[in-house]
């Protein structure tokens, strides 16, 4: 068996670590052709991970113009910790307000809890000027370290 099919996560595996609460590094193209590379908390429509950020940032125009996008979602200090999940796919940018505002409620309850009102009235102020982006994945690559007992 290769070193790479011993360290690759199954689909459960894959669903369960993306629903844990971890940064997604998210590139895409400028329009130089060099990387745009940001991180960002991320929640999910559907099954599909998903982020919000301001409609004007340099990750929407750079989607609006080439929707190619690679996020990255990765823990571990040392070698044998080393876990992650590498999404290759599309970026689709979603203006529909009521899209904006469940991605901002999922994000927020995934990194700070239930929404309370004051929280919920915050995220809807905080919603006005975003947008969504929904990742629609072609290509998954995952690792985990931990799975070649302490090995190298």
């Amino acid at each position: 068996m290769s070193r790479r099919n011993q360290i690759q996560m199954s689909e459960a595996e894959i669903e369960e670590y993306l629903k844990g609460r971890h940064t997604m590094n998210v590139a895409s193209f400028n329009h130089d052709g060099t990387i745009h590379l940001v991180a960002m908390w991320y929640g999910f429509l559907g099954d599909a991970p998903a982020f919000w950020t301001y409609g004007k940032s340099q990750k929407i125009l750079n989607l609006k113009r080439d929707p190619r996008i690679t996020c990255l979602i990765e823990t571990g200090d040392v070698y044998e910790e080393l876990r992650g999940v590498e999404l290759v796919g599309r970026g689709v940018v979603i203006e529909d307000t009521d899209v904006v505002q469940e991605i901002g409620r999922n994000v927020y309850e995934r990194y700070w809890g239930e929404l309370n009102e004051a929280a919920a009235a915050g995220v809807a102020a905080m919603g006005a000027k975003r947008f969504a982006v929904r990742i629609d994945v072609d290509k998954v690559v995952s690792w985990d370290h931990g799975k070649l007992g302490g090995t190298y």
